[in-house]
């Protein structure tokens, strides 16, 4: 199980909307399980899941996945905006005051830039603070590709390990396992596509 990691202070952009909590609780008890049951389904411990359906600690981004493929829907599911989107924008722009977001431990944060979750690609932007990693690698169906915007970017498919600078890119299978980090002293900013949309 990986630690909880403390909610950040409300200051900069490490804080984020404390909606995540809420949905997983919400969405847990539509669908009848208890915590012991959502905790054995996702290889966690009902203590820590605790802690982030009270908003006291933000998931790892494996964790996050695992809750998420316990209740039948995928981490896009659980992100969620505090803005309106215009109706004329409504299923094909997105501005960047109304990117959906989803935080993680660590201050690592997703923002979705794709309008509708029922179409074939999901498209995200991806903040890594420095030293941040995803520790546990993990797998789903799909493919993705990712494009270094900026800083330096650690990425470990399967056996293989890649280290990546600004401007680099890269694609892989999602059903191979991965997990991925920022080894360098400035935020790593990633573009992801990811295709059908199973994160």
């Amino acid at each position: 199980m990986p630690p909880a990691t403390s909610a950040p202070p409300p200051d900069g952009n490490a804080a984020g909307p404390q909606f995540l909590g809420t949905r997983i609780r919400g969405l847990r008890k539509r669908r009848g399980m208890t915590l012991a049951e959502l905790a054995q389904n996702s290889e966690l411990t009902a203590g820590y899941i605790s802690q982030l359906e009270r908003n006291l600690a933000y998931p790892s981004i494996p964790a996050l996945f695992n809750i998420a493929r316990s209740l039948g829907v995928t981490i896009q599911w659980f992100f969620a905006s505090e803005t309106n989107t215009a109706p004329e924008d409504q299923g094909y722009v997105v501005r960047r005051q109304n990117r959906m977001s989803v935080h993680y431990e660590n201050g690592i944060v997703d923002q979705l830039l794709t309008p509708q979750p029922t179409r074939q690609l999901e498209f995200l932007h991806s903040r890594f603070p420095p030293g941040t990693y995803s520790q546990l690698s993990y797998s789903h169906e799909g493919e993705e590709a990712g494009y270094l915007l900026a800083g330096s970017f650690e990425l470990w498919v399967g056996e293989r390990h890649f280290q990546l600078n600004e401007g680099d890119s890269f694609s892989f299978s999602s059903q191979e396992p991965h997990r991925y980090g920022n080894p360098g002293e400035v935020d790593a900013l990633v573009l992801w596509v990811i295709t059908p949309p199973t994160f």
